[in-house]
């Protein structure tokens, strides 16, 4: 499990580095799987849409989880001669693969709910909330292997996220089934799963705008532009920036490119280093590109 770290060690500053959640995907993707299994099969024997949404929904989940482990275990591959950046992005297109994935399992869902509106099945409830009540813990156990990563890394937040949302799913499902229990009324069922979509959706259409904005390559959210400008420009020297570039080059590593006007040159060696290691310190920018330029013969 431990393998694949060696040549991450130089450009990564900070702490949550490239700690492997090797084990964690695994873990999820097998637990995951059985439970969609039990869950699907309890559905079919009773009729319910709350299970069945629930268990395709977990089922876009291992699918979700086999995605972003891909985009993680692509990332550490090392960079080529022809991918020179090597695969780290992969993880931005996993985030993004996820929360598509995410909104094609909502529509299942809003469907069959919809259609079920119509015509209620006759329904058990206790049995439908106790399979509901294995999935809160399946789904919060997985969530949880993967907490410590959703600060860091939005391909780890998007497992977190959807691990975290099938946990309300699953307990919604037991409210539905207890209250069918208690009142009788089967249109319960429905109108649970599509509040559940509701939430959901609105979950993942953070995610899925993030994504598209580092596929875009926009500044990482948690870099401020300004103030890493700000941060170059008052180095011993420097008179003026321009051509300044930040961009995600995965879900944790952003990227830097920057021209700095010197009028008087560069003082030494030493002044390229210091400031390559107040970014990475600073920003946690661990590949800054900065060009020196003497005078006015750059852009603005």
């Amino acid at each position: 499990m431990g393998h694949g770290h060696h040549h991450h060690g130089h450009d990564h500053g900070h702490a949550h580095g490239p700690t492997s959640f090797d084990r964690a995907f695994a873990f999820g993707i097998g637990l995951n799987l059985l439970y969609v299994i039990a869950e699907a099969s309890a559905g079919l024997w009773w009729g319910s849409v709350a299970l069945l949404a629930d268990a395709g929904h977990n089922l876009s989940d291992v699918a979700g989880l086999g995605v972003a482990w891909a985009g993680a275990v692509l990332a550490r591959r090392p960079a080529t001669k022809r991918f020179t950046y090597g695969f780290k992005s992969s993880t931005i297109l996993a985030a993004m693969m996820n929360s598509l994935l995410l909104m094609v399992a909502l529509g299942a869902v809003v469907l069959e709910a919809t259609r079920r509106l119509g015509e209620p099945a006759p329904l058990v409830g206790g049995e439908i909330a106790a399979v509901a009540a294995v999935g809160i813990a399946v789904n919060g156990f997985t969530a949880w292997l993967f907490a410590r990563g959703r600060h860091g890394d939005v391909n780890i937040r998007g497992a977190y996220l959807h691990m975290l949302s099938d946990a309300a799913v699953s307990a919604g499902v037991v409210v539905a089934g207890l209250l069918i229990w208690w009142t009788g009324f089967g249109w319960i069922d429905p109108l649970v799963s599509l509040a559940i979509a509701g939430i959901i959706f609105w979950q993942t259409a953070g995610l899925l705008r993030e994504t598209v904005e580092m596929a875009l390559q926009a500044v990482p959210r948690d870099l401020d532009y300004d103030k890493v400008r700000m941060a170059l420009r008052v180095l011993p020297g420097v008179e003026r920036v321009h051509d300044l570039h930040i961009w995600p080059m995965s879900t944790t590593e952003p990227v830097l490119t920057a021209h700095l006007v010197m009028p008087g040159g560069v003082p030494d060696d030493a002044f390229l280093r210091s400031a390559q290691a107040m970014l990475r310190e600073k920003y946690g920018i661990g590949h800054a590109t900065l060009q020196v330029e003497r005078g006015d013969e750059g852009r603005c």
